[in-house]
């Protein structure tokens, strides 16, 4: 196993910078759902992305070809991302981008619960009980808001917790396979493994498939397959492989500011008391989760 490094400035801006553009994704896929259906909007999305990468690949020349092995494992992992994504996207169809955001942040709290069973020596310890029960209030907060914001707005949030689930399932899963794996791979794969099962889903489901084709639908898809998606999944799995997903999780409470931010900038969506509190409990479990004793300066001997 190679030994993750200390986080650097630079680093450490980038990361910034990566949960500020993952915040906003909820705001783009919003936008791209009033052109196109759910499971449509995620076999464009993920087609262009996948693309993408794919040429990325070809012109750094890295290897992405599988051993029956790796495909074995990686197939998990897409059934994985497609189930996700697909509860994502509905979530969102029938929610605000602003609970949207705050709900997927639910993930790190479900992702140490399940850790303690799955990752030999990741406990759980009262520090983190703490931060998972800030986090869960958090949650039940948005099922008390305002229910005249959309008739379908608890269903919606349900959906997106089913989405939180197979993306904690997801995410320790790709904790056990990631060594094996290059970044391109584990982020390729699973992606284009899920886009004929988004079409269908679209072909199915979807009616229309798509209604209505504006710039701003346009500039949606672009903004989600090649910023968040190419690019920001290639680049988080990269952070992860270098850094570890401890030094990562630090970041994580800027997702929600920034989802939340965005939501209400962008898409004027209303700030209700149940909102704030959310972001209250949510952000606090986060940081709580993440605080760390400063180590002693070692002692100096002196001859």
């Amino acid at each position: 196993m190679v030994k993750n490094q200390d986080m650097t400035l630079k680093a450490a801006l980038f990361m910034v910078f990566l949960c500020i553009i993952f915040g906003g994704n909820a705001v783009a896929i919003k936008f791209s759902l009033t052109g196109l259906g759910p499971f449509t909007a995620a076999a464009v999305r993920f087609s262009m992305a996948s693309l993408a990468l794919y040429l990325w690949a070809r012109y750094k020349n890295v290897p992405i070809g599988l051993t029956r092995k790796q495909l074995g494992l990686i197939l998990v992992q897409g059934c994985l991302f497609s189930l996700q994504l697909s509860c994502f996207y509905l979530g969102l169809k029938r929610t605000t981008a602003s609970h949207g955001a705050l709900i997927v942040n639910v993930v790190p709290f479900l992702v140490l619960i399940l850790a303690h069973y799955f990752i030999p020596g990741d406990r759980i310890t009262l520090k983190k009980g703490l931060g998972i029960a800030l986090g869960f209030l958090g949650v039940v907060q948005l099922f008390f808001d305002r229910p005249d914001l959309n008739a379908d707005l608890h269903l919606g949030d349900l959906i997106m917790l089913g989405a939180v689930v197979a993306w904690s399932v997801s995410v320790i899963y790709l904790k056990r396979i990631i060594g094996q794996f290059n970044a391109i791979q584990v982020t390729l794969y699973p992606m284009a493994m899920g886009i004929p099962i988004f079409f269908l889903g679209g072909l199915a489901w979807d009616d229309p498939m798509v209604f209505s084709v504006t710039p701003l639908v346009i500039h949606a898809l672009v903004f989600q397959s090649l910023v968040t998606t190419a690019f920001g999944f290639l680049a988080w799995n990269a952070m992860l492989r270098e850094f570890g997903a401890t030094a990562q999780h630090s970041f994580l409470f800027i997702i929600p500011l920034a989802g939340v931010f965005f939501g209400v900038m962008i898409l004027d969506e209303p700030v209700t008391p149940h909102l704030l509190g959310s972001i209250a409990f949510i952000v606090s479990g986060i940081i709580v989760v993440n605080l760390r004793k400063r180590k002693p300066p070692p002692l100096i001997q002196i001859p």
